[in-house]
């Protein structure tokens, strides 16, 4: 695996970071999954294996950036597997992306189709759910079509959705789904901003007040920045999801 990664970080897989976690904690954050359950699978194979290989941290936290649906074939599988076969470390933080806030909006008849035409229709077929293009300009098939989704939907998969956090920071690190909005104090930061802004952030040089880890933003790998790491890699497009591995003041990858 390290040797498939050198084009990404260096030779020992590690690259310097500057930015510290707190001792003795290693932080695994996994980028967009996008309803590919058969990435996320290979990916928790890959961090226990991880584990295995390099023993010494005293605790480990995994650290999922959002848009676990939407787009990829196996959304239902993804949050069945997020809430009953959590991954082997000490501590769980899943984030809210953006396409699971379209979901909930669709959900609360805030939404009359938006969603769909961004993968949407992919999660509800994974649900059983088969929508019509048709439907976003029937207003009775689209309440008819919400409430299949009701229906269909587990309540442990809306608890789960309702509970995701909007950010989480741990040593020198801020992780967020999508980044933050330069300029203002991360105190102040805009739970929209947080998962939907890609410029002015993505170019910015500012320093944050803490290194960014983020998804969103696709890019055919790892851009690695001295203010931010974005780690969108496209999965379900690419077969490529990626996991950020931190440890002390490194950094490393993980990739299916």
């Amino acid at each position: 695996m390290i040797d498939a990664l050198r084009h990404w970080s260096g030779p020992s897989g590690w690259f310097g970071s500057g930015p510290r976690v707190p001792d003795g904690e290693r932080i695994y954050a996994i980028g967009d999954i996008h309803g590919r359950d058969d990435l996320l699978r290979r990916m928790h194979d890959l961090i226990l294996s991880d584990r295995r290989d390099r023993p010494g941290a005293n605790r480990c936290t995994v650290v999922y950036l959002g848009d676990y649906v939407d787009r990829g074939p196996g959304s239902r599988t993804v949050l069945d597997m997020l809430i009953d076969q959590p991954l082997e470390v000490d501590t769980h933080v899943h984030l809210q992306g953006n396409h699971e806030l379209m979901m909930l909006r669709f959900l609360d008849g805030q939404d009359n189709g938006n969603w769909l035409l961004n993968g949407g229709d992919a999660t509800l077929d994974s649900y059983g759910v088969q929508p019509g293009w048709w439907m976003m300009v029937q207003p009775k098939a689209m309440q008819a079509l919400r409430d299949a989704a009701a229906d269909a939907i587990p309540f442990a998969h809306l608890q789960f959705l309702r509970s995701l956090a909007l950010h989480h920071v741990a040593g020198d690190y801020l992780f967020v789904h999508a980044g933050v909005r330069p300029g203002v104090a991360l105190e102040a930061q805009r739970p929209a901003d947080l998962m939907w802004i890609r410029e002015p952030f993505l170019g910015s040089t500012e320093d944050f007040g803490k290194r960014v880890v983020h998804g969103h933003t696709i890019a055919p790998r790892p851009q690695v920045r001295a203010n931010r790491i974005g780690i969108d890699t496209g999965a379900f497009d690419s077969d490529v999801l990626t996991c950020l591995v931190l440890e002390g003041s490194k950094a490393r990858f993980l990739r299916t």
